[in-house]
């Protein structure tokens, strides 16, 4: 069995509730007095590389087409959650108004989910908000604005409190057992003991391990990453060279030509006929190769 990786509760949230059940569940944790919602009323809207940089959410989930929650699972609590969750937002409100074929143009207001934004805070800091703004980011007043909800926790043996303690559980089997197979093993036996996602665990066992192994190992992971990098590197090497190569001839032919009093034009077409080149390129070169 593979090394847990540090993400390994950010996965597990990510893959809980994106499950039917459970995404009812939670659901229900923060509007327990919709008794009457079904599975069928949801639809999970997540973004995945919202941004070039990779960025994307953990869990966005729509309910009968009136309200939109976006949740995000932190160990590290960062007051910084409020401008990504304005640009998952911003991403999730394009796809709907793209997927509703909304006219944004039109005199008529248009109708869209209204918002909840929440951050599933996992860590062991006491002092943390119970609410992040976009306005605490700049100075002075703005025009925008935006409210995260902070959540520790939810009510005893629901299933949002249930993530915590196994993040809790998560925690305390590394400070045991470092981030080896046994941590895994330890993780799967303590929530089985204490009645924490023992339902969630013991249909998906199998795939609950191989999202914290596949996802643990550090150094496969580094070592992939790596590999891809000097890869690349040696094509962008390889590419460079060719075209360091072809520029060498292009001049060489072009002061050759000169060098026997061979017209411009002349020496354009043949440019253009030995190199494959456009025309327009061809005598481009020629300008930049023949000496005045």
């Amino acid at each position: 069995m593979a090394e847990m990786k540090y993400s390994v509760k950010d996965s597990i949230f990510t893959y809980l509730f994106k499950q039917p059940e459970y995404t009812r569940q939670l659901y229900l944790c923060l509007h327990p007095e919709d008794q009457d919602v079904t599975e069928a009323d949801f639809k999970i809207v997540t973004l995945e590389n919202v941004l070039s940089t990779g960025i994307y959410n953990d869990l966005g989930i729509q309910v009968r087409d009136k309200l939109l929650l976006l949740m995000e699972a932190q160990s590290t609590f960062s007051i910084n959650i409020a401008l990504r969750v304005l640009l998952y937002l911003a991403d999730t409100y394009k796809r709907y108004v793209e997927e509703h074929k909304l006219d944004l143009y039109g005199s008529k207001p248009v109708v869209i989910p209204r918002p909840e934004l929440y951050v599933v805070y996992t860590g062991s800091k006491n002092q943390v908000p119970e609410t992040v703004r976009l306005s605490d980011l700049y100075q002075g007043q703005g025009d925008a604005e935006l409210c995260v909800k902070v959540l520790r926790g939810g009510r005893e043996g629901d299933i949002l409190s249930q993530y915590v303690r196994f993040c809790q559980i998560a925690d305390e089997a590394r400070r045991q057992y470092g981030s080896g197979p046994e941590a895994i093993r330890w993780i799967l036996r303590q929530c089985r003991e204490e009645n924490i996602l023992v339902p969630f665990l013991a249909a998906r066992q199998k795939e609950v391990r191989d999202i914290m192994g596949l996802l643990f190992d550090d150094a496969t992971i580094r070592e992939i990453h790596d590999y891809n990098i000097a890869l690349e590197a040696k094509q962008e090497g390889m590419q460079a060279g060719r075209q360091q190569g072809l520029e060498t001839g292009i001049g060489a032919m072009v002061s050759a030509l000169q060098g026997l009093s061979i017209e411009q034009d002349v020496v354009v077409r043949t440019l253009a006929a030995k190199f494959d080149l456009l025309p327009q390129v061809a005598e481009e070169k020629v300008k930049q190769y023949w000496v005045q």
